[in-house]
């Protein structure tokens, strides 16, 4: 009984969550690894089940339940923490072949997903599970629902009282952290602090650390084309990143490049193995690089073959790993979702989740 609990969000009801949970816990590896537990509705997850099982897969059973110690964690059950927000009546009868429920954002998913949210806060504050895993909240649903946060990375912050934070993205071996993620773009320039930057680049050493890396290697994104090509271009290099750097290094956090590093070749080093982890400075220069080697259109077949990358909440005092792609209200219901993003967050979190504990 030591494989890692973890506390998995089924996110918004109507999304794809449910469908990729159940796909995810029909392997059973997972259970080799850790001890699932599904936190959202019995509801959501018994419609993807009788999706999955018209489509001719493992029809998988449900265990609901009010209490972690009521868990059975056995393959083929899906231990489920009901929270009692949604009904079957809220969704569509099943179609052959199944279609898109074709809900989208509404107040009554938002307020659901977000619930699911706080009481996986809650469950690993109180240590009753190991770790967090979280499937895609509509930002517009849960706003509509009257929780005006932007985002899981601000629930999780605001319900552990976290004041210095911030995302981390991550596939294979390519992973990101960001000085600012969920404001304007104007905003984003503004962000742009000395204090801030030095805040990311100590969350990013001791994040890589926290999945193993004795001796993280970082590169920190400068904001300017040209990293600014001396004040030509801005100034934030000069009086904000570099004067963040020079404090990081006389801490010994390892910056290989000792100075910002254009933006448009980093990622590129990166993947190249030069770096461990790219500081960014703002939520699109780092998300585009992460979604366009994760993210795979297979533009003859008309599909996604791989919807992959994990989104890591750095610096607060619990483990949460998340999928890194939306809702998909356009694909939910019909049983092709793609659970590999699912999956690779559960790594994650076991992974982290087994390093605490040692």
């Amino acid at each position: 009984m030591s494989l890692p609990i973890l506390g998995i969000t089924l996110g918004d009801p109507f999304g794809t969550g449910p469908e990729i949970t159940v796909k995810a816990l029909s392997d059973k590896c997972v259970y080799e690894r850790s001890r699932p537990l599904v936190i959202g509705d019995s509801a959501a997850l018994e419609y993807a089940i009788e999706v999955q099982k018209q489509l001719g897969n493992k029809e998988l059973k449900l265990n609901s339940i009010n209490d972690v110690s009521a868990a059975k964690f056995e393959y083929g059950t899906i231990d489920v923490f009901d929270m009692n927000l949604i009904s079957r009546s809220d969704f569509p009868e099943i179609t052959t072949p199944p279609k898109p429920l074709g809900i989208g954002s509404t107040a009554k998913g938002g307020e659901a997903a977000f619930n699911y949210v706080v009481k996986a806060i809650e469950l690993a504050v109180e240590k009753k599970v190991d770790a967090t895993v979280t499937n895609a909240i509509s930002k517009e649903a849960i706003n509509m629902a009257g929780h005006h946060y932007s985002g899981h990375t601000e629930i999780y912050a605001d319900y552990t009282k976290t004041p210095k934070y911030t995302m981390m993205l991550a596939h294979d071996d390519l992973r990101v952290v960001h000085v600012s993620t969920h404001v304007s773009l104007r905003e984003a320039c503004d962000r742009v602090k000395k204090q801030r930057v030095l805040d990311v680049i100590r969350i990013a050493n001791m994040g890589c650390k926290q999945i193993g890396i004795e001796n993280p290697k970082i590169a920190v994104a400068g904001l300017n084309p040209h990293c600014g090509e001396n004040g030509m271009f801005g100034r934030e290099e000069i009086e904000e990143i570099q004067p963040a750097i020079d404090e990081a290094l006389k801490e010994g956090i390892n910056i290989p490049d000792r100075r910002p590093t254009p933006p448009d070749t980093v990622f590129s080093k990166a993947l190249g193995g030069w770096y461990d982890i790219v500081v960014a400075m703002y939520h699109d220069q780092g998300h585009i690089p992460l979604k366009v080697k994760g993210f795979v259109y297979n533009k003859a077949e008309g599909h996604w073959d791989a919807v992959a990358g994990v989104n890591i909440t750095l610096g607060i005092p619990i483990i949460r790993a998340s999928v890194d792609h939306g809702t998909g209200f356009d694909l939910s219901g019909s049983g092709l979702c793609n659970e590999i993003s699912l999956v690779n967050a559960m790594d994650y979190a076991i992974r982290m989740a087994n390093a605490k504990a040692k």
